[in-house]
C-alpha cells in the first residue's frame, strides 16, 4: 500500500510538472526560434555592411540581436516616411504598380486588408465575444462579433445583421464568418482574450471575468483529473 501511494504520489507531481513545464518551454522555444529567424533576416548584412568597418563585433562574429534592432528600425523608418507627402506618394505608387499585376495583386490587396485590420490605428477587429445559436437551434456557439453588416449582404436580407467570426477548435487559424440577426446574438460578459482561450483549449480553460478575478491555475486538470489519482 506505501509503495502504490508513493507511485500514485510521484505521478501526480510529475503531471503536475509537465503542466508547468511544456507552456513554459514550448513559449521561450517559439520566442527563441523567431527572435533567430528575424535576426539572421538582417544580421549578416548588417555587419558586412557597417559592424566590421566601426568595429561593432564580438571578434569576427556580429553582435546578437542587431539584426532584429536594425529590421525594427528600418520598419519604424519606413513607417515615419509614409506620413509626410514624398514617402505617401512613393507608397501610392508601389501599390499602383503592384495592384495592376494579375495574381500578385489579389494577394497583396488581401494581405493588406488584413494588416490595415490588426495594426491600422482605427483596429478593433473584435469588438466582444458572443453567444449565438449555431450549427442549429439550441446549440450554441462562441462567436467573435466584427462590425455591424454592412453594405450588399445586409441589402440582401430584411433583418439587421452583424458579422461573427467563428474560429474552429483547437485550430483558431481556420474559421466560418456568419452573417447572424443581431436579435439572436447574446453577448458574454467575458473579454474576448479569455473567450479565443475558451475555444481553443476547447472548453478547458475557464475564463475569467471582465472584473478582474483571476480563475486557478490549470484548475480543471489539477483539481478534478490529477489529485483523483
Amino acid at each position: 500500500m506505501k509503495n502504490s501511494s508513493i507511485v500514485k504520489r510521484f505521478r501526480r507531481y510529475f503531471a503536475t510538472g509537465l503542466l508547468v513545464l511544456v507552456p513554459f518551454s514550448l513559449t521561450v522555444y517559439i520566442i527563441s526560434e523567431l527572435f533567430q529567424i528575424v535576426d539572421g533576416i538582417l544580421q549578416q548584412f548588417v555587419y558586412d555592411m557597417i559592424s566590421k568597418k566601426i568595429g561593432l563585433s564580438i571578434g569576427d562574429a556580429p553582435i546578437p540581436g542587431l539584426g532584429f534592432i536594425t529590421l525594427v528600425v528600418l520598419i519604424a523608418a519606413v513607417g515615419m516616411a509614409t506620413h509626410n507627402y514624398f514617402g505617401r506618394q512613393l507608397v501610392n505608387f508601389g501599390e499602383y504598380i503592384v495592384t495592376r499585376i494579375p495574381l500578385i495583386s489579389r494577394i497583396y490587396i488581401t494581405i493588406q486588408q488584413i494588416s490595415h485590420a490588426f495594426f491600422g490605428e482605427q483596429r478593433e477587429v473584435f469588438k466582444s465575444a458572443v453567444l449565438f445559436e449555431y450549427p442549429r437551434k439550441g446549440i450554441y456557439s462562441i462567436g467573435f462579433f466584427t462590425q455591424d453588416t454592412k453594405g450588399p449582404v445586409q441589402d440582401a436580407l430584411e433583418k439587421d445583421v452583424v458579422s461573427i467570426l467563428a474560429f474552429t477548435t483547437p485550430n483558431p487559424t481556420s474559421g466560418y464568418l456568419l452573417f447572424v440577426p443581431k436579435e439572436d446574438i447574446i453577448e458574454l460578459d467575458m473579454p474576448v482574450e479569455e473567450a479565443l482561450k475558451l475555444v481553443i483549449s476547447g472548453g478547458a480553460i475557464i475564463p475569467a471575468k471582465k472584473n478582474g478575478n483571476k480563475v486557478p491555475f490549470v484548475r480543471p486538470v489539477v483539481d478534478n483529473k490529477i489529485a483523483q489519482q
